[in-house]
């Protein structure tokens, strides 16, 4: 049964699986046997949830076996045998495979793939999601996933989720009385799923499942435009204003995006601000899809106060193509001031030329007079009280690309942002600390909770020495509630008075006590538990004292030196300290040493 050809090695197959396009949605496959002709005696039940592990098991074990099997044959026949998830549909692979070489398998595997597909990089079309999706993806829609939400007028909340694929997703939940007709509701949500640009943040699905109505979107890292401009000080890459270069930038992009929905059809935009803007990974300004949709089917377009609002949206409810142009020269008011200036005093002062106290004194020194004054200039042409006397988004590009400066310079590196090369692939813990998202953090940690402390005794028989080992557990019982309920001062304490008590230990010891339980009290007790310097780490971050941070970070690795959590944490605390390349080190060598544990468990 054998072609004869020469064996490859499993990490040779590891890559073909890799490098030939397979694109896994949402894999559910329970795979019940392998019943293969040439498996003999050696066939086998695997049950696991993942494909390529499934693969890679299965060849693992006929390798060791036999040295003759051809790859390709094995290709085909486990894809004959095998009910492949993707997404919501079965592989249009399993009708392919058989005796056929594996350049066939790959090339209608890619075939697939390219249909999935968008013209943007590797952002898939436009698909259907179920709730239960949703909620796995979400944590069932936890609180500590919620990263914007709205008032009473418009009560939705958007979450952050990673679909089964790893992809990370925004899933905005309306409001179960928006959006009644679920037709309706999938026909707008198709149109806008339709676009595909680098400079939307693109809309990757919805589910519309009983009352439910949710739009699943690409997650931007490196929030919102209002957070940099008008709350920097609570984001740790924000110690600086933003620069003018990047403002620029911004204004432009967003006029590339509004031209971009106006040649597809797409020129109504609800409720433009600067919330509506948001970062991607690498630093770039993007525009929500989301504000592409009403709130709801008959909701208001705008939420925002009315001093915001377009003049003719007050006298008619409705929303016009003209009306996004008032709303975009708003927002230019926002990146030249460095605050929400209502448009009628911003009007006022450019009557009077008195445009320095329009302008943001961060930027002092940062453009010309002539910059400055062409800017506000094209605020004013947006913000005109007749909609025609507007400019549209053409003209808006046409004016803001020769006003470009820095073109060469990434976003990441004119925004201060951490920004990860993309030769290592980051687990959800790394990509907490490269964006220093202490929430998520503290819930890895908090999930984790001890179990990395090997060798570990049990507290029980802790309690069976003296009062002042009692007291040492009563100190971490302490520490851990206070760590939970994110009480980080208390926490501190806490543990570093476990950690006072332990020396203590040491030095009864050397008085005289017997050195077996010394010996133990000391290897057990928390100045060497990893994870309570970890946990120590976390709560010094978050009461502003990095230097700190890195120092019991530093010390959990020395107590485990192959610990990843212990190098992310060290990572974390160096980019709070500005230490931006050795933060890059640790990262990477985080993800190295999580990548080997991962194989080796």
């Amino acid at each position: 049964m054998h072609i004869g050809v020469a064996s490859c090695d499993v990490d040779q197959i590891e890559l073909l699986i890799w490098g030939s396009g397979f694109y896994f949605d949402s894999v559910n496959l329970l795979l019940k046997s392998f019943d293969f002709d040439w498996f003999g005696k050696h066939r086998k039940t695997i049950e696991v949830d993942c494909f390529v592990d499934v693969f890679l098991e299965a060849f693992r074990t006929i390798l060791c076996t036999d040295s003759s099997l051809d790859p390709s044959r094995f290709v085909g026949c486990f894809l004959q045998n095998s009910a492949i998830g993707m997404g919501c549909e079965y592989s249009k692979l399993s009708t392919c495979c058989g005796d056929s070489d594996l350049d066939g398998v790959i090339r209608e595997a890619q075939k697939v793939e390219k249909e999935e597909k968008s013209e943007v990089g590797d952002v898939p079309a436009f698909r259907e999601y179920t709730v239960e999706q949703l909620r796995k993806a979400t944590s069932g829609f936890a609180v500590e996933n919620i990263v914007s939400e709205h008032g009473e007028k418009a009560p939705n909340v958007v979450y952050k989720g990673k679909l089964d694929n790893q992809r990370r997703i925004a899933v905005k939940r309306f409001n179960r009385s928006a959006w009644p007709d679920s037709r309706q509701f999938l026909e707008e949500a198709r149109s806008v799923g339709q676009l595909r640009n680098p400079r939307l943040a693109n809309l990757l699905g919805c589910c519309h499942e009983g009352d439910e109505r949710l739009l699943v979107a690409e997650f931007m890292p490196n929030e919102t435009l209002a957070k940099h401009l008008f709350h920097c000080k609570s984001v740790r890459w924000e110690s600086q204003p933003m620069k003018w270069a990047m403002r620029l930038r911004v204004a432009l992009y967003l006029a590339q995006a509004l031209e971009y929905c106006t040649s597809k059809g797409r020129a109504l935009y609800h409720d433009l601000n600067a919330y509506r803007v948001v970062f991607d990974d690498d630093g770039n300004p993007r525009l929500s899809c989301f504000g592409l949709m009403k709130n709801s089917r008959d909701g208001k377009s705008y939420s925002t106060n009315l001093a915001f609002t377009p003049p003719e949206y007050l006298r008619t409810g409705r929303v016009t193509p003209e009306s996004v142009i008032y709303s975009f020269g708003t927002l230019l008011l926002d990146l030249l001031s460095g605050k929400h200036i209502p448009p009628s005093h911003a009007l006022d002062l450019i009557r009077d030329r008195n445009i320095q106290m329009l302008t943001d004194s961060c930027l002092e020194g940062q453009f010309s007079i002539d910059e400055g004054t062409d800017l506000v200039r094209l605020a004013s042409r947006c913000l005109q009280y007749e909609p025609r006397e507007r400019p549209n988004p053409k003209s808006l590009v046409a004016a803001l690309v020769p006003l470009q400066t820095e073109t060469e310079v990434p976003s990441h590196q004119i925004m201060g942002l951490p920004h990860v090369a993309t030769d290592f692939p980051l687990s959800p813990l790394g990509e907490a600390c490269l964006r220093m998202d202490l929430t998520a953090i503290h819930e890895i940690l908090e999930s984790l909770g001890y179990k990395d402390d090997e060798g570990a005794a049990t507290e029980l028989s802790f309690q069976m020495w003296t009062n002042q080992v009692q007291e040492t557990l009563n100190s971490k019982k302490k520490g851990d509630a206070a760590f939970r309920h994110k009480d980080y001062r208390a926490a501190i304490e806490c543990y570093t008075q476990w950690g006072s008590v332990g020396r203590m230990g040491r030095y009864i010891y050397e008085d005289g006590l017997t050195q077996s339980h010394s010996y133990a009290f000391i290897e057990v007790g928390t100045m060497v538990s990893p994870t309570v310097f970890a946990r120590r780490s976390l709560s010094h971050l978050s009461s502003e004292m990095p230097e700190e941070a890195l120092n019991d970070a530093v010390q959990a690795q020395v107590i485990s030196p192959v610990w990843h959590i212990a190098s992310y944490l060290q990572a974390a605390s160096l980019f709070a300290l500005g230490r931006e390349n050795e933060a890059q080190i640790a990262l990477k060598e985080g993800s190295v040493l999580e990548e080997k544990r991962n194989r080796t468990s």
